[in-house]
């Protein structure tokens, strides 16, 4: 039971460290003169993947690689079936209103990248590298849409209106946030999140062994859950406010996050190999996942409560059968 409990404050001290980690970092980035523009597409979204990059990270580092590409794979699996299912049960997703697709096809190319990668056996550092310079090709593109979306909502208004209305879209920015809080939240979040990685991935590695399951299987349903429910708690809320879009864009944006940025760097701790099962069944069923959403996408359809019995439905399927 011990393992269990241990596991489960590891993943709460993850997912509390990395938000006070990302509240530290916007609002220094602010203080210290960083456009809010930059800061909502770099340090937001590396931020809140700091959780999963710290498991892949110490993962890596204790020769757990199943632990590691199991969170990411699982993680991206989840995200669609489960984060996008659940919340459409409790009230449609209008998809049909979003414009997502240019973002959704960049999500397919990271997949299939990533897939090509690793049919390779193992994920080096020369891996490492490619799946970095396409986020760092995707982050540019976005940082060019967003800039150009800015100043033609606000050409009139001025660069200050400009300056604000990402402000107002970042719920983590706070100008009157005194520095001395935002010294205890960076403190914080740099303790915490690699205190609760060692906790979750040497017990998670101690309930595999204890239950005969593989490292991979723990990382691809426990750690890979675990990981996700942020982005369900974000989808939900969004959902709750009709806002298909940002429900949608979170989603789409953590599968992209979780591919390139935490796999890259953490080829940079050493090689990752990756299992058999991955090649013959999960790389695929993440693939085949990312596939299901193209008719919200692309032909205008919202998730409906049925819909969303689906996805669901299809993920727990997954899990019996990873079981």
């Amino acid at each position: 039971m011990m393992p269990w409990l241990l596991c489960g404050l590891g993943l709460v001290i993850l997912l509390l460290a990395g938000d006070a980690l990302v509240r530290g970092a916007v609002n220094l980035s602010l203080r210290l003169g960083v456009p809010a523009l930059i800061v909502s597409l770099t340090i937001v979204a590396f931020g809140t993947s700091a959780p999963e990059l710290l498991i892949a990270i110490k993962a890596v580092a204790h020769d757990a690689d199943g632990i590691a590409l199991g969170n990411v794979v699982g993680s991206n699996t989840a995200n669609i079936l489960m984060v996008l299912g659940i919340p459409a049960i409790i009230a449609t997703l209008h998809t049909s209103q979003c414009s997502s697709r240019k973002s959704y096809v960049f999500m397919l190319m990271a997949t299939v990248l990533f897939i090509g990668l690793a049919m390779c056996g193992t994920l080096t550092i020369w891996s490492g590298l490619i799946l970095l310079v396409a986020l760092t090709f995707f982050l540019g593109d976005a940082f060019r849409d967003a800039r150009s979306h800015r100043k033609n909502c606000c050409a009139e208004e001025g660069s200050d209106a400009d300056e604000e209305e990402v402000l107002d879209g970042l719920e983590e920015a706070d100008p009157s946030m005194p520095l001395w809080r935002i010294g205890i939240y960076l403190v914080l979040g740099l303790i915490g999140l690699p205190l609760g990685a060692d906790l979750l991935v040497d017990n998670a590695t101690v309930i595999a062994r204890m239950y005969h399951v593989t490292e991979t299987v723990i990382g691809l349903t426990l750690v890979a859950i675990g990981t996700s429910l942020p982005e369900l708690a974000t989808t939900v809320m969004a959902t709750l406010r009709r806002q298909a879009d940002v429900a949608l864009g979170n989603v789409i944006g953590s599968n992209m996050f979780n591919l390139l940025a935490i796999i890259g760097v953490a080829t940079f701790i050493g090689p990752i190999s990756v299992d058999p099962e991955f090649l013959e069944f999960d790389l695929w069923v993440m693939l085949a996942a990312s596939l299901l959403i193209f008719p919200f996408v692309f032909l205008k359809k919202d998730i409906t409560r049925l819909w969303g019995f689906v996805l669901t439905g299809l993920y727990i399927g997954y899990l019996m059968v990873l079981f």
